[in-house]
């Protein structure tokens, strides 16, 4: 970004900020309950916007803004997996945001072609292993995995969370159907430990309950900085020449059609965005960036580049349901 456009967005941020002061609150609807106490404590005393939490499950949150209507006090849907923001913008429940600020810090690919959702962080979901088990070597993909070298040594997330839905997603769209079904049974009759709770999938890796796992990365991000000689390692998916790439998911925001406080809605998103909030929502749970311009977490950078899967997001939504579909008829519980 040139040192012009710079000043440009910082002034158009300023002047949004400005006119958001009047109203002094922001309502946000979260199914991300964990490092975020802080982070919109130093938004509130940066802007003097209060923030005002409503907590629940996604799907929970969804139903609840679509039952208020025009009455709900929602301003932001906040969430993990862009699965959630794809759901809740088909059904009407988000409103196209008309900002420079946001797509000048959120890159195309990590926002609503519309413009009803935002990025703000990008977790990657990739294969961790216990290196007294297993060489990097013997590690390549997702598809892999289906290999029978790997019966009884695999801890999985279940099928009814939204990140192996979404995971799950991205293999129809990389392979089709018929092909991703064939992965996925491979899966499954490879046995594997579900457990639901990436922390403690990891948590069993170390203990010795399993060899190979897929998580979220910034959970060993997490563990690492309470210990950093807790013994997983990290392996990124579907790297080298010709390779697909990791899959990649993200945390994410839209503000809701019957926004009553739509001003500072704005004004929120943009802080988030910006290198300031970038730094603070990001690094507070160790996930990477979702605006370029800024650097991720030592700890995370540390475990170096990665290709990424260059899925257009929003198709993780679309195919949810099918991803659904296909984990029922694999047999993966």
């Amino acid at each position: 970004m040139s040192k012009y456009a710079v000043v440009i967005v910082g002034l158009m941020w300023l002047l949004s900020f400005v006119q958001a002061q009047s109203r002094g609150v922001v309502n946000l609807y979260t199914a991300r309950h964990y490092g975020v106490e802080r982070v919109f404590e130093e938004f509130t005393r940066e802007t003097g916007i209060a923030v005002r939490f409503t907590t629940g499950s996604d799907a929970v949150l969804r139903e609840r803004i679509r039952a208020e209507g025009r009455h709900t006090l929602a301003d932001v849907y906040l969430t993990v997996d862009v699965g959630n923001l794809w759901l809740a913008a088909e059904a009407g429940l988000l409103s196209p945001v008309d900002s420079r600020v946001l797509t000048t810090h959120i890159p195309a690919r990590l926002r609503d072609p519309g413009n009803r959702w935002f990025a703000l962080t990008q977790r990657v979901r990739t294969i961790m292993y216990h290196p007294d088990r297993v060489r990097p070597e013997d590690l390549s993909t997702y598809e892999a995995l289906a290999d029978s070298r790997w019966r009884g040594r695999l801890v999985m997330r279940p099928a009814t969370h939204s990140y192996t839905q979404s995971l799950v997603a991205s293999l129809i769209a990389a392979h089709g159907r018929e092909r991703a079904l064939e992965i996925v049974r491979g899966w499954v009759a490879n046995r594997p430990t579900l457990i639901d709770s990436d922390t403690r999938i990891l948590e069993t890796l170390a203990a010795g309950g399993g060899d190979v796992a897929i998580t979220n990365h910034y959970y060993l991000g997490r563990l690492l900085e309470a210990n950093p000689n807790f013994p997983i390692r990290i392996f990124w998916a579907n790297q080298g020449a010709g390779a697909r790439g990791a899959h990649v998911n993200i945390s994410g925001a839209g503000i809701t059609a019957h926004a009553p406080n739509r001003a500072n809605a704005v004004v929120l998103l943009e802080w988030l965005s910006s290198p300031r909030g970038q730094r603070l929502f990001a690094d507070t749970n160790h996930e990477f960036p979702a605006n370029p311009n800024v650097t991720p977490h030592p700890i995370i950078a540390a475990f170096g580049a990665y290709l990424r899967d260059p899925i257009d997001m929003a198709q993780h939504g679309r195919l949810q349901a099918d991803a659904i579909r296909l984990l029922d008829e694999a047999g993966y519980r």
